[in-house]
This record gives C-alpha cells, structure tokens and sequence, in this order.
C-alpha cells in the first residue's frame, strides 16, 4: 500500500466546485479540507455548500474539514462608467471618496479612510501589484496621483500602501455576521483576514465562542504590520495562513519566500498550523498542467513543513478543479517522499512541559529508531496529534478519535490520518485491540507490523495521554 500523503490539501470551493458530482470527484481525488469564502456568495449559499460536503463525505467514508475564510475589510477601490481604464506611465490619476463611477481621471474608494492613511510621495500598489501609482497630493477628500506602472484598472480592484500603515480593522459587521454563520454550520476553522496584531486574533475567537463555536482560528498574514507581530499573533491563534498575494503587495514579492520559510518554522516550533496560500497552480485556471515554476513552487511549501496548501481559483472557478486537484496530490506526495528528517536535533531545544506532551514526542522518537510502521494515537482533543505532527518522523500517524469535530480539525494536521473509533470498552487492552482491529480492517498495517501506540487512561479524558506501547500487530490474536 503507498504511504499516504501527509500534506493536506485545501481546496476553495466556487461556482465550478459546488455541485454534488463534482464535489465528490474533488473528495475522491485528494481534498482534505474545503474552503468557504465569506467573499463571495450569501449565507444560505455556503451553509448549503458545507451541509452538501458532509453528506458527500459521510457517504464516501471520508473526513473532510471546512475553513471559514472572513472577508475582512474592504479595501478596494469603487466602479467605473464603462467598468475598467487603461492607464499608462506619467498619467495623472485621482482617488476620489465623492466619485460615484469612475473614468480615465479618477474613481472612487470604497476605502475611504485611505485619505488618512497616506501622504505626498507614497507609493499606492493596485490590482495585486500590477500598477503602481506615486502620491503627488492629499485632500480631505481626494489623493492626486502619478502613474508609475502601467496597466489595466478595473471595478474593485485592491488598493494597498507600500510599506502597510492602513488603519482598517481585522473585522467588520459582515465578518461578525460571518462568523455567526461559520458557528451555525460547525466550521472546523475560521480564518482571520489582515489581522495586524494578537488583539484582532483575541477578539475574533471571542466573537466566535460567544455564538457557541469551537473552531480553531487561523491568522492571515497579508500585512506588513503582521511580520513583525508574528509570535504574538501566533501564539494568539492555532495557526496562520501564508497569504502570499496581500503580503507581496505591501513587502515586495522578493521579501515573501524568505517570509514563508520564517513564519512555517516558527508556527511549528509554537505547535501551530500552517497554511501556504496564493498562486500556487494559477496556470491550471486555463490550463491541464501546472507550469515547472509552479510544480517547484507547491513542493518547497511541502519541503519548508507546511501542513497543507491551498487553491483558491484553481479550484473555485476554473476550468479544471479535478486535475489541479490530482496535480497538486502528486507534487505533494513526490516532495513528502523527499523532507529531511532531523529528528535528534529536534528534540534538543523542545522542552518537555506536559505529561501528553512528553508521551507524544517519546513516541516519535521511538518510531523513528525502530523503523515501525506507524504511529497511532488514541486521542480525544486531537492535541497528541499535534504536537506529533511538529516533527517530521517520516513516520505516518493515524489519529484515532471517537469525536467527529476533532475528526475534522485533524485533516489538516500534517502527516496525520484521522480514523473515527467509538470505544466499545473502558479497559485499556480491549481499546488496543479494537485500534488494532480498525487499523487492520482499513489496510494501514498488516500482521507482523511493528506500531507505536499511545493512550490515556483513564479511558476517554481530554488531555490525559499517559502512556505508550510498542506492539506487534496481531500478537494477542
């Protein structure tokens, strides 16, 4: 049996992955977690959406995430007559809070208060960095520019200062109703957009948990003022989002893939999640097969020790969501094949600071030097899991949970494979038999296999992993 992948792959869903054919072919060729972008579509949309995804996991005997995606402030700029410009180097151009459609010489902001944000001689970046215009002037109502890099201006393209300094906050009265609806159909995650700081971050998981939710928070950094509040706004959340388009615009595109090695390296050794997003298979909107750059790209995410990456209009509206789907399994199963494991060194600067925790990494280390099969974790809160997955061991790890959530969060966890297992038993031998059996029943393992098994007792308390066993499968048969 090939060893599964152990990066995860998280696809968008939109109008060319929402109907229940296609859903399930995207299911079938590899998606481990769904994304539902709050910017786009209504709430009933995305609650039918994910009410859809379950059923079609349920029926295929998967375990499949949901990530909320928060639209976050709108910074943008407003409509033109005739709906899109072109402009060229050394044109004057003027943003204009009062202009209801645009023309050749101005447009307006949905933005607004960018007219407090910048002064004379900044740089405005449009369009993901595709034009750039210089501030000649500030008014209380206008900002005069220059045209320093050509190009085509559209109907709500994104608008961005050099060097960050926007005041928008993280969270608007559309993502507080966001949230309100992530809760209402269970998302596993909710990801943050432009966070600046640990405060936003702190603010959202309590706007999520007064709605009664318990999805893990993801942090997007797609802003400057992010980087250098990165552990505060790590240690505020269960994991960030490398949002490498927003983040290029506002540090420079040569900044970003020394920035996406930081941050994953450092989410890890925080015991944080990571997501690497944007561009990753842009070509496969248009085209069956993703470029060399892009292969390159997808496999030095995987390479650095990210958890997952993911697809946005790859897969939400273009024109083949499957075999971007199959390209990126293939890449990321190729470059796992290939990660450098240094696992003694590892384990020398990680402190020890729980009971779970230490069994967690002794079993890892145990894994590693036996050479077993695999590593199996009977878990209740998927936090052993976690702190497994930190380490490449090159070992892979079957999470067996009797809670659906925790089922779903674990899909995103690197080099873990969530398995349900309603304990029949309370008596600790009994429930190692029975993972034994579930292990066997699916084919992970085979009789005569070396595993690695930790469990807590007693049987079923969150947190209470206290114990590790080395066992030759089907020994007690």
């Amino acid at each position: 049996m090939q060893t599964p992948r152990a990066t995860k792959i998280v696809a968008t869903l939109g109008p060319a992955s929402s109907d229940p054919v296609m859903l399930e072919r995207l299911i079938g060729a590899g998606v481990n977690v769904v994304r539902v972008n709050f910017s786009h579509g209504t709430a009933q949309e995305h609650t039918e959406t994910v009410r859809r995804v379950r059923e079609i996991a349920d029926r295929l005997g998967r375990s499949i995430g949901v990530l909320a995606d928060l639209q976050g402030p709108k910074i943008r700029i407003g409509k033109f007559a005739e709906g899109r410009v072109m402009l060229e180097v050394g044109d004057r151009f003027t943003f204009d809070i009062d202009c209801e459609l645009g023309d050749q010489t101005r447009v307006g902001l949905d933005y607004k208060e960018l007219v407090h944000d910048v002064k004379s001689g900044d740089t405005l970046l449009l369009n993901d960095g595709r034009m750039m215009m210089r501030v000649d002037r500030v008014t209380s109502t206008t900002i005069e520019c220059t045209v320093t890099m050509r190009g085509e201006l559209s109907n709500r393209k994104g608008i961005n200062r050099q060097g960050g300094g926007l005041s928008a906050p993280a969270l608007t009265a559309k993502d507080m109703e966001d949230i309100k609806t992530a809760v209402a159909f269970q998302a596993d995650f909710v990801a943050v957009s432009f966070p600046k700081n640990a405060a936003d971050m702190y603010m959202a998981r309590e706007l999520m948990r007064a709605s009664g939710g318990k999805a893990l928070m993801i942090a997007k950094i797609e802003r400057y003022e992010a980087i250098d509040n990165l552990e505060e706004i790590l240690k505020a959340s269960d994991g960030i989002m490398v949002a490498r388009g927003d983040l290029a615009v506002e540090v420079g595109d040569a900044a970003v893939p020394a920035l996406q090695k930081r941050m994953i390296r450092m989410a890890r050794e925080l015991n944080k999640l990571t997501i690497t997003a944007t561009q990753m298979m842009e070509s496969m909107i248009e085209s069956p097969v993703p470029t060399r750059a892009e292969v390159s790209d997808v496999a030095n995410a995987v390479l650095d020790g990210t958890d997952a990456v993911m697809l946005s209009a790859e897969t939400a509206a273009g024109k083949y969501p499957v075999e971007t789907i199959e390209s990126m399994h293939r890449i990321c199963h190729e470059a796992d094949r290939h990660q450098s494991v240094a696992l003694n060194s590892e384990f020398l600067n990680r402190p020890f600071a729980r009971v779970d925790q230490s069994i967690a990494l002794s079993a890892l280390f145990v894994a590693f030097h036996l050479e077993v099969k695999a590593i199996v974790a009977l878990t209740q809160s998927g936090s052993t899991a976690l702190w497994m997955s930190r380490i490449d061991s090159g070992v892979p790890i079957y999470a067996l949970t009797p809670e659906e959530r925790t089922r779903r969060r674990l899909c995103l966890y690197r080099e873990v494979h969530p398995m349900l297992m309603d304990y029949r038993s309370v008596e600790r031998e009994d429930v190692l038999l029975q993972a034994e059996s579930i292990l066997l029943e699916s084919g992970v393992v085979a009789r005569g296999d070396l595993i690695v098994i930790t469990i807590g007792e007693p049987i079923g308390k969150a947190g209470g992993t206290n114990s590790m066993k080395i066992v030759r499968v089907g020994e007690h048969a």
